[in-house]
């Protein structure tokens, strides 16, 4: 599809982050021009699509890590997970471990209709804190 794996030559050996190259087909690259150019795509995705166009075009992990603003481990993250999970996985967000939903799926449904209902008397919309309020107020939290 867009992507091929391919093997080390010995000066991607000395670069760990090297280790994972992106091969990207004239298709796949159209295709991640088409996501920038389409809609509003979240910031971290069209990062994303712009670290995976210049690992394509053989920029260094230290490279696009400078040109981006971003750490090196997350240029090396995507370019593994574009490698081993393909471009959908790696364009879009992991779960974050570590904390629980705050909401179950009732308290969430209930938090949306709140949200699309008229607000209260005096305001225009609803606030994030008029909602927390209200959650509180009728004890769903």
């Amino acid at each position: 599809m867009f992507l091929h794996r391919v093997g080390r030559s010995p000066h991607e050996e000395e670069h760990l982050a090297n280790k994972y190259i992106v091969d990207l087909t004239t298709a796949g690259q159209a295709e991640l021009c088409r996501l920038i150019k389409q809609g509003k795509p979240s910031a971290r995705k069209v990062a994303r699509v712009h670290m995976l166009l210049h690992a394509a075009e053989g920029a260094t992990d230290e490279e696009i890590a400078a040109t981006w603003r971003v750490g090196l481990s997350t240029v090396h993250r995507t370019r593994q997970r574009f490698v081993e999970e393909g471009l959908a996985t790696a364009l879009t967000e992991r779960r974050r471990p570590g904390t629980r939903q705050k909401l179950d799926g009732k308290q969430e449904a209930f938090l949306v209709a709140l949200a699309c209902s008229t607000p209260p008397m005096g305001r225009k919309r609803w606030t994030m804190q008029l909602l927390a309020d209200r959650i509180v107020l009728l004890k769903l939290v």
